[in-house]
């Protein structure tokens, strides 16, 4: 009898933050979407974070910008591009995240 193989033991994570918030650029009208997961030391062991506009990006279903640690590490989304990224803890990249976007939402006006 053959033995199964188990891949890395998930932690068990509780979803702390679920909110899907509309916005307004001046290209038109988007979406921020925050999820966070923590375990039960209360490390967030989990996120997505995502900027979705498809007036501004029509690639990766409209995701503008994006920070997520799906896939087992943690990388960025920029305009239908992903590269990977160093992080160091959910609330200086949540910050970051929210300066870009409005900086993006900015931005994108000055096209016009």
């Amino acid at each position: 009898m053959r033995a199964r193989r188990h891949g890395p033991r998930r932690v068990a994570a509780e979803k702390i933050i679920d909110r899907e918030t509309n916005i307004k650029c001046c290209q038109g009208p988007g979406k921020i979407r925050e999820e966070a997961w923590q375990d039960a030391d209360g490390n967030i062991v989990r996120y997505n974070l995502a900027f979705i506009s498809h007036f501004i990006c029509q690639k990766d279903n409209g995701r503008v910008l994006g920070y997520d640690s799906a896939h087992g590490h943690h990388h960025r989304h920029f305009m239908g591009r992903i590269e990977e990224f160093h992080f160091v803890d959910y609330e200086a990249l949540s910050d970051e995240f929210f300066q870009e976007v409005a900086a993006l939402c900015q931005e994108s006006g000055k096209e016009n």
